[in-house]
C-alpha cells in the first residue's frame, strides 16, 4: 500500500459539490480516503482571468501503480464534467497527483512528484496542512518548508460555506 497525496480544484459550477462526488469517487475507486485538508478558496494560476477556485488535498492509501491512478483520474475529471479547452483554464475538476510515496517517475504520461507544487502556493497551503512534515523526494525538503520558501503570492483563503 502506497500513501498518495492529491489536489483537487473547482472553478465552474457547483464547486463543493463536484469536490465531493470526486473524494466519493476516488474513494471507491483509487483506494481509502484517509484524510483531507479544509477546502480553500485560491487565486486562479496561469490563467488569471476566470473563476476562483476550490482547493483540497487528500491523503488516500492505494495499492494501485500510478499509471493505473492516473487513468481512473482522468475517468473521474472526464464523468464529472471535465472538458481539456485549454491549460490552466476554467473546469469543472482538476485532480493532480502531487506525491506517490516516495516514488520519483518521469514519463511522457505521469511525473511524481508534481513538477511545479513546490511553485504553487495554491497546492501547498492544502498539502502542507495534512502532511507538513512529508519531505519532498526530490527537493529533500518537508511541504512545510516549502511552504515557507514559496514565491507565489496568490491568495490561498480558508472556505467556509455560506
Amino acid at each position: 500500500m502506497t500513501t498518495l497525496y492529491l489536489l483537487l480544484g473547482s472553478n465552474l459550477g457547483d464547486r463543493p459539490a463536484q469536490l465531493q462526488a470526486a473524494r466519493e469517487q476516488i474513494d471507491l475507486r483509487v483506494g481509502a480516503l484517509r484524510r483531507t485538508s479544509a477546502l480553500y478558496e485560491t487565486a486562479p494560476w496561469g490563467i488569471t482571468d476566470q473563476p476562483a477556485f476550490l482547493n483540497q488535498a487528500l491523503e488516500v492509501l492505494t495499492d494501485l501503480a500510478p499509471e493505473e491512478v492516473l487513468r481512473l483520474i482522468l475517468d473521474i475529471e472526464h464523468e464529472l464534467g471535465r472538458v481539456r479547452y485549454e491549460r490552466w483554464g476554467a473546469r469543472h475538476l482538476d485532480v493532480d497527483i502531487l506525491y506517490f510515496g516516495t516514488k520519483v517517475l518521469d514519463s511522457a504520461r505521469l511525473t511524481v512528484p508534481h513538477p511545479r507544487l513546490h511553485e504553487r502556493r495554491f497546492v501547498l497551503v492544502p498539502v502542507a496542512e495534512l502532511a507538513p512534515d512529508f519531505v519532498h523526494p526530490v527537493f529533500q525538503k518537508t511541504n512545510a518548508q516549502l511552504l515557507a520558501e514559496c514565491p507565489d503570492a496568490g491568495e490561498v483563503v480558508r472556505w467556509e460555506s455560506s
